[in-house]
């Protein structure tokens, strides 16, 4: 595991992110299939793109 990713998830976790939205931007940024249609939810869809792109500025818009 690379630390990039290691200290944005430690970042998220203690910033209190929303799960869900952790949850997509952790399989976005390990390139995971994402989930089936009917357990996507509007955060874990915005955690997943910013996932993919490995981008850490969003993440502020979904503490809960």
């Amino acid at each position: 595991m690379d630390q990039e990713y290691r200290d944005a998830v430690i970042k998220m976790e203690s910033a209190g992110v929303d799960p869900e939205y952790l949850l997509g931007w952790q399989g976005g940024y390990l390139g995971h299939p994402e989930r089936e249609e009917q357990r996507v939810t509007e955060a874990y869809t915005a955690g997943y793109e910013d996932g993919q792109e490995k981008n850490t500025e969003n993440f502020e818009k979904w503490k809960k």
